[in-house]
């Protein structure tokens, strides 16, 4: 593991010339990283306590629009200051960039100095201490699938994005042979993640042309919601760096394989007791462990938009792909939306299979916390394991089959509002309502493709 790197000896890296540029940066609304590069003697001698950005970076889609109807900032009221607070326990070496440093920083108030309630970071430290007031704390691991293509970022929008070229013709799910070509890209990846302070447990092919994996090591939520965001952007970088494009798209093609980001979560109580393990309990699954599935289950449509946030999203639940179907859950079933793995054994835990690769991470775990404690705050009693293939399982629970359901389920959602309060909650309806808005104003592709000459 690499020393982590603090403010002593970033002070002696710019002195040394080592680091000469420090990324000040900030998980958006879509988990994407927005921030600025500072010269790194002036962000050692001042901007390592603060500095500030537009309001509008939480109040903007993909494309960045300022779109209209968000209570917490707008044209009338200016658009002004956040304050962005460097959390200095997340500062790091980038090695794939130059000289350069990265830390991550939470948003605060430019008036009252308070955590903004809507930034990402922010409902996930929320839910975070609300486990802690219960003697808990939470683990996690996100799983990382991508695709790969030959061509790079500029080629493939310059073409409109219709022709692209994935990195392999053939499903590579664990094939050594295929990896290896794709060796001189995944093994930057990997160093260049370790260089920064992440533990890679490793990559590997998925299941279609040109997908991949990066697992890293388990860890608590917050550090987990910061390595996820780092991860991609990583991915990404050093694509770009290799002449390459990857997307994190939840369905990048109809004839593919959709990407998921698995999110593998348990609870610990004080000196790190895993609290999900009962040796007498069926399975292993403590008492506490199945109030926490249950509180998963029972709620699993209020929080299926922070696992599923686009209209693309919702293409990627579909039967025999590995991505479920079916809110259900079931022992090591990988056709079932929660799978409990490592049965007896202290490692227990559930993976939640819901979520795709486009999900925020600190929305997805914040979400998936704050329906487990209210299991565990309820008693909730987990209902029967399902067997079988849960993709022919037509009166099981259904995943919402689209953005509307979603969206409709998150605003009537009395969970997550008392959990994260109304004003978080109708923040997240709005995005998710402009989301769907935007899309239905387009015509699309497919719908000219059709019906040009035949309607």
């Amino acid at each position: 593991m690499p020393e982590i790197l603090s403010m002593k000896s970033l002070r002696t890296a710019v002195k040394n010339g080592s680091i000469d540029t420090v990324i000040t940066a900030f998980p958006d609304m879509q988990g994407r990283l927005m921030g600025k590069r500072f010269h790194a003697q002036f962000f050692v001698d001042n901007a390592w306590e603060e500095t500030h950005c537009c309001n509008y970076l939480l109040a903007t889609d993909l494309e960045m629009t300022t779109v209209e109807g968000y209570q917490s900032t707008s044209w009338s009221a200016g658009y002004g200051d956040y304050v962005m607070r460097p959390d200095l326990d997340t500062l790091c070496v980038l090695p794939w960039l130059d000289a350069t440093a990265l830390v991550l920083c939470d948003l605060l108030d430019h008036h009252t100095h308070e955590l903004v309630p809507h930034a990402p970071r922010t409902i996930l430290k929320q839910q975070l201490k609300r486990a802690a007031d219960h003697g808990l704390v939470m683990m996690a691991a996100t799983e990382l699938e991508f695709f790969v293509f030959r061509e790079t970022f500029e080629a493939i929008r310059d073409a409109d994005y219709r022709t692209m070229t994935t990195i392999s013709p053939y499903n590579e799910d664990y094939h050594i042979f295929q990896t290896t070509k794709e060796e001189s890209l995944m093994r930057q990846i990997r160093n260049g993640l370790s260089g920064a302070g992440i533990t890679v447990e490793n990559t590997k092919g998925e299941a279609d042309a040109g997908q991949a994996e990066i697992n890293v090591h388990y860890a608590d939520a917050l550090r987990m919601g910061d390595v996820h965001v780092m991860v991609k952007n990583a991915v990404k970088e050093i694509a770009f760096l290799n002449d390459r494009a990857i997307t994190f798209l939840a369905k990048w093609h109809h004839d593919y394989a959709g990407s998921s980001s698995h999110i593998h979560q348990s609870l610990r109580g004080a000196h790190g007791k895993a609290v999900f393990f009962d040796p007498a309990q069926p399975h292993g699954m403590s008492k506490m462990m199945q109030s926490y599935l249950a509180g998963l289950l029972t709620y699993a449509d209020d929080t299926t938009y922070f696992l599923a946030p686009y209209v693309n999203s919702y293409k990627r639940f579909k039967a025999g792909t590995f991505a479920p179907t079916k809110a259900i859950w079931s022992i090591d079933n990988r056709t079932a939306g929660y799978r409990v793995v490592a049965e007896n054994s202290q490692n227990i835990r559930v993976e939640c299979r819901v979520g795709g690769s486009d999900l925020n991470p600190y929305l997805a775990l914040a979400s998936q916390l704050a329906a487990g404690l209210k299991g565990i705050e309820e008693n909730l009693t987990l209902e029967a394991e399902f067997t079988g293939d849960a993709y022919q399982a037509d009166a099981a629970r259904s995943i919402p089959a689209s953005l509307r359901d979603a969206t409709i389920a998150l605003d009537q959602s009395k969970m997550l509002r008392a959990a994260m309060g109304d004003a978080v909650i109708d923040h997240y309806v709005r995005a998710a309502r402009w989301e769907q808005e935007d899309f239905d104003s387009k015509v699309t592709d497919y719908e000219v493709r059709r019906g040009f000459e035949r309607a």
